[in-house]
């Protein structure tokens, strides 16, 4: 609990840092720039789709007709673009989070590194390459299971309950990985992810949710649509600075956990062998040495 509070604070700490805020425009300008160009080309044809399907379903436009009948009207056009806007806002935090793994991770990682762990020994336990396909194979059973729950998102608790485990679970794998790949070896890689699964885990939840923050300015309903060329790119650089300090956070955790475990087994007492005996190592070395026994 204490290595976990103290890298909180200390992510916190950094993302008020010039070089962690300067990054986290990078892939907010990237992002609203290919957000704009795919809503310029695809926005009037999904919304004509939405609106087709809504006006098919029968028992829905008698809600609709209900609502309109107790001055409630509006709900028809409205829904359709916060349809979309939903739909869309779980691949656009699953593209931020690759975003911030490509772009921003390691550059936090060697400012972590730079400022706290100068001295820690770079292993190289993991490439691009790998974390690259892991990222990737990670992401697809998120996208996997984000498109499986949507049934379940209209039970009212559920909504605010699977998003942020599956976003959750997507951090830290992608995260943990990233974050040692420079410093671990494969096999402290494991033993770091074995002694502290459910902490990582944990960590990756609680930045899902703090992810899902930016939700409530969907919540605004026709004012989010009036401003959304100034929301969106809102809510875009706040999922961003979200996962800019989960990175943060992981690295100041992973690395001051694997810095225990080098030290841990730096620390551990080499056993004595007595005077007048030997190791069964060896005792196995001296074996070809020896004449073979009587027959």
């Amino acid at each position: 609990m204490k290595l976990l509070i103290d890298s909180f604070w200390r992510a916190a700490a950094y993302c008020l840092h010039p070089r962690v805020i300067a990054l986290s425009l990078m892939p907010l300008l990237l992002m609203v720039a290919v957000a704009l160009g795919l809503g310029y080309f695809l926005w009037d044809p999904a919304l004509a789709w939405v609106r087709a399907v809504l006006a098919s379903q029968v028992w829905l436009t008698s809600v609709l007709d209900w609502f309109d009948s107790l001055g409630i009207g509006g709900l028809q056009a409205l829904l359709a673009p916060l349809l979309i806007v939903f739909a869309a806002m779980p691949l656009i935090v699953i593209v931020s989070l690759l975003v911030v793994a490509v772009m921003m991770t390691p550059s936090m990682l060697n400012l972590v590194a730079e400022r706290r762990f100068q001295s820690l020994e770079r292993r190289h336990g993991g490439s691009a390459t790998a974390g690259a396909f892991a990222s990737l194979g990670a992401t697809l059973l998120a996208l996997v299971a984000l498109v499986l729950s949507i049934p379940l998102w209209f039970v009212p608790p559920l909504v605010l309950i699977l998003p942020p485990l599956i976003w959750g679970w997507l951090t830290y794998k992608v995260m943990t990985y990233d974050v040692l790949a420079e410093h671990a070896t494969k096999e402290e890689r494991r033993e770091i992810i074995k002694r502290h699964r459910n902490t990582l885990l944990g960590m990756g939840v609680m930045t899902g949710y703090l992810g899902a923050a930016p939700s409530l300015l969907w919540a605004s309903g026709v004012l989010f649509l009036a401003l959304a060329p100034v929301l969106v790119p809102v809510a875009i650089w706040i999922y961003t600075l979200v996962f800019a300090f989960s990175a943060l956070w992981f690295s100041h955790y992973a690395l001051t956990a694997l810095q225990l475990l080098r030290a841990e087994r730096a620390a551990m007492p080499v056993q004595a062998t007595p005077a007048g005996t030997s190791t069964p190592t060896d005792s196995a070395a001296t074996v070809g040495l020896l004449p073979p026994p009587p027959i």
